[in-house]
C-alpha cells in the first residue's frame, strides 16, 4: 500500500480508502447487507494497508454504521481512522448536531470519530447551517474529544465550494466528487487545487462515477486504451489518473465484491504522484473527449443559459440525461436526478419560453430536450 499526506496532519493516509456505501447485499434479501462478506472484505482491505474507512448516517438505510462497528471489533479499531457524516439536511437547530453525533457514536460503538463531516453541502444547505452557527457545535465536539477532525462533503458548483471553504477556518479536510470525466463538474480540478492550496486534506469520492467508468467502454474509448504501451483495466486507468495528482489525499472506492477489493488494492500498490507518463495522461484526456463526443446533447456546461427564469438547472439535467446514453444505465441517472436536483430545478419546470435559446453558444434546442429528459428521468 502507498501512503499520502492528509492536509496539515502528521499522519499518512492509505491511497485507497474503503467507502461503506455500496456494500455487498444478500441475494435472498436485496435490502440487507451480506454482513459476513462485507466484514471479510473490509478487514481484508485493512489487513492489506487500508487505514481509512468512510461511512455516513443514511448509507444502506442506516445499516452501514452498525456494520462498520462490527468490522472494528477484534483489534481493528486501532488499525484505522473512521470517517462518518452528520446528516446536514436533518439539522434544524444547533442541538441536532450533538444528538446525531451521539447516536452515530452509539451505532459505531466507538468513543470518538476520527473524521467527521457535514454531509453533502450545497448552496441550499450551507447558509442555514452557517446561520445557526453549526461550526460552534463542532468545535465543542472537538474540544470534548467526540470528534478529532472536522470537514465537509460537497455536491454543487465550484464557486459555492470555494465560498464554503472560505467561510470557516476550522476545516481540516473536504470530500469531493472527482474523476477524469468530472474535471469541470461540481468542485472539479479547480476546487481540488483550491482546497489543497488552503491546506485541506482532499478525499475523493466517485472516482469511477458510481461504476460507470468500470464497465466495458464504447469502441471509440476502447481504441484509445489500446494505444497505451502499458495495458490497464478501465478501473485502473481511472484510479491511476487521480492518484497521479499531488493534491489528492485519499481515493474512496465503494467496493461490492472481493474481486473489486483485490483489484483496487493492487492498483493502490502501484499508485503514486507522477507515475503516469505525459503520453498516458494525454490518452486519458482523449478518452474523456471521446465519451463527451458520444453524448447526444452537446452541452459543455458553460452555464450561459443560466439562470433559467423558471428555475430549471439546464446543464445538470443534460448531464444526467447524457449519462443514460453513455453508459446504458438508467437506474443511477434517475437516482441522481432526484438526489442532486430540487423539484424546482427539474426538467418538468421548463415552459419553453425560449430565453435559453438565445444564450446557448452550442445552438442546442433546449426546450425539446427538456421534454425528452423529463420523460426519461422523472420518477
Amino acid at each position: 500500500m502507498q501512503y499520502r499526506t492528509f492536509g496539515p496532519l502528521d499522519w499518512k493516509v492509505s491511497a485507497l480508502g474503503f467507502g461503506a456505501m455500496r456494500l455487498p447485499m444478500r441475494e435472498d434479501k436485496l435490502d440487507e447487507i451480506d454482513e459476513p462478506l462485507a466484514i471479510k472484505m473490509i478487514r481484508h482491505s485493512i489487513d492489506n494497508g487500508v487505514n481509512y474507512i468512510d461511512t455516513a448516517y443514511p448509507y444502506h438505510g442506516g445499516k452501514s454504521e452498525p456494520l462498520v462497528s462490527r468490522v472494528l471489533k477484534d483489534g481493528y479499531r486501532e488499525k484505522v481512522k473512521v470517517a462518518t457524516k452528520s446528516p446536514s439536511w436533518m439539522l434544524t437547530q444547533p442541538d441536532d448536531f450533538d444528538r446525531y453525533l451521539d447516536e452515530q457514536l452509539e451505532r459505531l460503538q466507538i468513543d470518538y470519530v476520527d473524521f467527521y463531516l457535514l454531509h453533502s453541502l450545497n448552496r441550499h444547505r450551507w447558509p442555514p447551517l452557517r446561520e445557526m452557527k453549526i461550526t460552534k457545535q463542532a468545535e465543542k465536539a472537538l474540544q470534548d474529544g467526540r470528534i478529532k477532525y472536522f470537514g465537509f462533503s460537497f455536491h454543487d458548483d465550484v464557486e459555492t465550494f470555494k465560498s464554503i471553504v472560505d467561510d470557516y477556518d476550522g476545516w481540516t479536510f473536504c470530500q469531493i466528487q472527482y474523476n477524469f470525466m468530472d474535471t469541470h463538474y461540481q468542485a472539479g480540478i479547480e476546487g481540488l487545487r483550491y482546497a489543497a492550496e488552503k491546506g485541506l486534506g482532499v478525499v475523493i469520492m466517485e472516482p469511477i462515477r458510481g461504476g460507470q467508468l468500470a464497465v466495458t467502454p464504447p469502441a471509440q474509448v476502447a481504441e484509445i486504451w489500446d494505444q497505451a504501451p502499458v495495458r490497464r483495466s478501465p478501473v485502473d486507468w481511472a484510479l491511476q489518473w487521480i492518484w497521479n495528482q499531488s493534491e489528492v489525499s485519499v481515493v474512496l472506492s465503494g467496493m461490492s465484491t472481493m474481486k473489486q477489493v483485490e483489484e483496487n488494492l493492487a492498483s493502490a500498490d502501484r499508485s503514486g504522484v507522477g507515475t503516469l507518463s505525459d503520453d498516458e495522461i494525454s490518452l486519458v484526456e482523449k478518452a474523456a473527449k471521446a465519451y463527451d463526443e458520444l453524448s447526444p446533447i452537446r452541452c459543455t456546461a458553460c452555464r450561459y443559459c443560466m439562470p433559467c427564469p423558471h428555475g430549471v438547472d439546464i446543464p445538470q439535467v443534460f448531464r444526467i440525461y447524457n449519462d443514460v446514453t453513455l453508459y446504458g444505465d438508467t437506474e443511477r441517472p434517475r437516482r441522481l436526478y432526484t438526489l442532486r436536483l430540487t423539484p424546482e430545478e427539474c426538467a418538468d419546470r421548463c415552459v419553453a419560453c425560449g430565453e435559453c435559446l438565445e444564450k446557448c453558444p452550442q445552438g442546442i434546442e433546449i426546450p425539446g430536450w427538456m421534454k425528452k429528459a423529463d420523460a426519461l428521468l422523472a420518477p
